[in-house]
């Protein structure tokens, strides 16, 4: 009886995605549900020398030659720190309930501590009152990615503790100045990324590494700084958000989360040695930093491959950390395959977090990809994935409240197409509506506790080390003219879903 139970929930489930995926509309979320779109300071504000601001590790990074794949930097961006008017009205006649953006530590504090810059306060007062005077409510992270320089240049920024209290006092200030408006913080976007990214690979700032002899990095320890970084991201979570929760909470009354970057991982076979390997792929990157909120320290897995490399919680650490969020954020874009590790080859040549797992991830089973691929190299298309991922964090974690504050694809910027063609994207459409679908059936279906979805971005920005190489917004921005913006058809698309009851 109880396998046929599980068979007609497995049909009602394909019939609820077969059914939304035709015609999906705002009642195939909960009353409440959240739509918005996401950003980051350094990806869109540009202006980087004006009112102030100081510079990042991201600032000296894009200007390294070699490091940006088109050669370009971020000076300029989409210049959303002069158009954020415009932009705001782009939201509101989609429909957007909300908007996520990031407070830039550096405009707040241009040397990460000491003399609070006024500018850096009024624009991002005058941002969040004009999101709020169009009914749009701003989601505000605290850090994406942009360290102050000053801070790199002190001690190293994320690998040295004194990064805690410092990174204490630059949130404390944005709740003193933003908080009576601002209800929903998020700490940090995908530690997991910058920490691997940053500090494993070198391949963003701040670009330390010790893999291949220091080929590619001046400086660096690619076994141990990651974790170090990981750690300090987690007591600096905890810290602020004891910060909050003791002094602010009780009057301002807002949330705080955290959002984390999340592959799904499906084993590459159904051997038991595939199935650990990708119970271990999701332990090194989602758990790393889960678990501890949750349970209060690191999955077994990673104490038990890493060693006395990965740091450790005191007692009182332990309980500053857990239960330290009101909700998930999820990043989540894409799905891979993972796979035993047999060889470890990659592993002894490279002495680095990212072989610490013993798992490898592709996105090919053999010649078979698993999807359609976006225009990124590492983006492909598994709409399946994002409900496997809500069950599994509503089974390992109890059914925490979650905002997916990340989805989307791009389309590369290609050169030799016209607006009017690069305005018809179908296939980002499709990618929405079918993710969307089974985000719909986890929650009507399975009972996972999903709160919103942020799209991936409102406007085409810098994409990192990728550069204007790659278009991920529902508006084309046209950097030969202006920066002049044009709705893609998703953008009617997702007005049509947005004002739709039925």
């Amino acid at each position: 009886m109880k396998g046929m139970f599980a068979l007609v929930v497995v049909v009602l489930g394909l019939l609820s995605c077969f059914r939304v995926s035709e015609g999906i509309s705002r009642r195939d979320f909960p009353n409440g549900f959240v739509f918005g779109t996401a950003s980051s300071a350094y990806q869109y504000e540009g202006a980087v020398k004006e009112d102030g601001r100081g510079s990042t590790v991201w600032d000296g990074f894009a200007h390294s030659f070699g490091k940006v794949i088109d050669f370009s930097n971020a000076d300029v961006a989409v210049d959303q720190y002069h158009r954020y008017t415009e932009d705001i009205q782009l939201m509101k006649d989609m429909g957007m309930d909300a908007y996520r953006f990031s407070i830039a530590w550096s405009r707040i504090f241009p040397n990460g501590t000491g003399q609070i810059n006024q500018a850096g306060v009024d624009h991002y007062n005058n941002l969040i009152n004009a999101l709020i005077a169009k009914g749009i409510e701003p989601y505000v992270t605290l850090y994406h990615w942009d360290l102050p320089q000053a801070l790199a240049d002190k001690y190293n920024g994320w690998v040295n503790h004194q990064i805690i209290k410092d990174f204490a006092n630059y949130a404390e200030t944005c709740f003193q100045k933003f908080g009576d408006r601002v209800k929903h913080w998020i700490t940090f976007n995908e530690p997991h990324t910058f920490a691997i990214q940053g500090y494993d690979v070198g391949l963003q700032a701040p670009g330390r590494c010790s893999i291949l002899l220091r080929l590619f990095c001046s400086a660096g320890n690619s076994a141990t700084e990651p974790y170090l970084v990981g750690h300090n991201v987690l007591l600096s979570h905890g810290t602020v958000v004891e910060i909050y929760r003791t002094k602010y909470k009780p009057k301002q009354k807002g949330t705080l989360g955290i959002s984390l970057d999340v592959m799904w991982f499906e084993p590459m076979t159904n051997t038991p040695a595939d199935i650990d390997a990708a119970q271990r792929a999701q332990d090194f990157q989602f758990g790393w930093f889960m678990d501890p909120l949750f349970f209060g320290d690191y999955p077994t897995s990673m104490r038990n491959r890493v060693g006395n490399r990965l740091p450790r919680f005191s007692a009182a650490e332990a309980a500053l950390i857990k239960g330290s969020l009101d909700f998930v954020g999820v990043n989540h874009y894409t799905t891979y395959y993972a796979k035993q590790n047999s060889t470890d080859i990659i592993g002894v040549l490279l002495n680095d977090t990212l072989a610490d797992s013993g798992a490898v991830t592709l996105p090919f089973k053999g010649t078979n990809a698993i999807g359609d691929r976006a225009s990124s190299i590492w983006l492909y298309i598994v709409p399946r994935g994002i409900r496997s991922l809500m069950n599994y964090i509503k089974n390992k974690y109890g059914n925490p409240p979650v905002f997916i504050t990340e989805n989307g694809m791009d389309d590369s910027n290609n050169p030799f197409i016209s607006i009017k063609d690069a305005l018809k994207d179908e296939k980002r459409i499709k990618y929405h509506n079918d993710y969307l679908s089974n985000l719909s059936a986890s929650i009507r279906t399975d009972g996972c506790d999903v709160k919103g979805y942020f799209v991936w971005s409102l406007l085409d920005n810098w994409e990192w080390a990728a550069g204007y190489t790659s278009r991920f917004g529902l508006y084309f921005v046209d950097y030969k003219d202006k920066l002049k913006r044009y709705p893609k058809d998703s953008v009617q698309w997702f007005k049509t879903l947005l004002n739709s009851t039925a």
